[in-house]
């Protein structure tokens, strides 16, 4: 079963990020504090991140009626496999502009993501992810293991699904849609219901924060749910998740709320970390393990991430990076075998 958290309110959150900077603006981007063992805990907040803004489109989108009797499939998803380009102290949608003003952030995707990114930068950029089209920016807290950085190795799955029962719905994102899932200042209440099965390692699931041990040989994984309703007018908002909603249920069906009507891919983090023992010094940058988030600037070459929306969700296949579903073969693939539009 699919969780979903509310939509955390614009104070709560504006709320969160002006405690974030309180607690360590006065020491600047340069003097990180120490945890109670004398580590430093890597946040680089320089100063209160400035309220942010509603940012329209061009044209208004409208959402599309969802049917009485959809067809069923059990699967609407492709993935995103995308490995970690780089690690740095900023975040271009909380911080705009402001190098090393945010906790450390660890990103995938675009390899140009900093804390100027625009929509024309990232489209010069390159990608870490399969499918070369996919210029997209994605980023979450750095983890540590005392003092030492812990990057996932490897390409990482970025699920994107239908979070509606009508999967024939769902839209493409627009070019330039940005937002932020979840908050360093939730609850552990908040962080579990909007995964799946919280952090996890060995036989180990549904834990809120990052277990005391890990079985040897083990990786910690974590996965985390995006809303997928979008209000279809604007490309962010001044808490950067008031244009995006979590889907409700009506008549027994997930649907997308009046106020947020247009269904999006539902982006879903399932994150792989290389750590396994002694956990007791796991961290994240932004704090405990029920701080984890992230964020998303969407990038994607329009006519491929059309492409594949149009096949594999509305199409009711669970596919690969190319858009393949290896349990219905006669579908064939949206992309072809350098992941690029045949």
């Amino acid at each position: 079963m699919v969780r979903r958290s509310a939509l955390l309110s614009g104070s709560l959150v504006t709320a969160a990020f002006a405690l974030v900077a309180a607690g360590f603006g006065a020491m600047g981007a340069a003097a990180a504090p120490a945890d109670a063992g004398g580590h430093a805990q890597h946040h680089a907040v320089a100063m209160e991140p400035p309220p942010g803004e509603w940012v329209p489109v061009d044209e208004p989108v409208a959402g599309i009626p969802p049917l009485e009797n959809p067809p069923f499939a059990e699967h609407r998803e492709f993935q995103a496999n995308c490995s970690v380009s780089h690690t740095a102290p900023d975040d271009p949608i909380v911080y705009p502009g402001q190098p090393g003003a945010s906790h450390d952030h660890t990103f995938m995707g675009n390899d140009t993501t900093d804390a100027h990114s625009t929509v024309e930068s990232l489209a010069g950029g390159a990608t870490s992810c399969k499918v070369p089209a996919d210029l997209s920016a994605y980023w979450m807290p750095t983890m540590y293991n005392g003092d030492e950085e812990v990057r996932p190795i490897g390409d990482q799955v970025i699920y994107y699904k239908s979070g509606i029962r009508d999967q024939t719905t769902v839209r493409p994102f627009p070019t330039g849609l940005r937002y932020v899932v979840g908050s360093p200042m939730q609850s552990e209440e908040e962080f579990i219901e909007a995964t799946v099965q919280g952090w996890e390692c060995g036989d180990s699931y549904d834990n809120s924060d990052i277990p005391a041990q890990c079985p040897a040989g083990s990786q910690l994984n974590v996965r985390f749910q995006a809303p997928s309703c979008w209000d279809g007018r604007h490309l962010d908002s001044p808490d950067h998740q008031a244009h995006m909603a979590y889907p409700v249920v009506e008549n027994g069906a997930d649907v997308c709320p009046a106020g947020h009507p247009v269904a999006v891919p539902m982006i879903e983090f399932k994150m792989a970390f290389p750590v396994d023992g002694d956990m007791s010094e796991v961290r994240l940058a932004s704090g405990a393990g029920y701080s984890f988030h992230y964020d998303f600037f969407n990038a994607w070459d329009e006519a491929t991430l059309a492409r594949m929306v149009e096949h594999c969700i509305n199409g009711g296949l669970q596919c690969d990076a190319r858009g393949y579903d290896q349990f219905h073969p006669e579908a064939g693939a949206a992309l072809n075998e350098d992941y690029e539009l045949p």
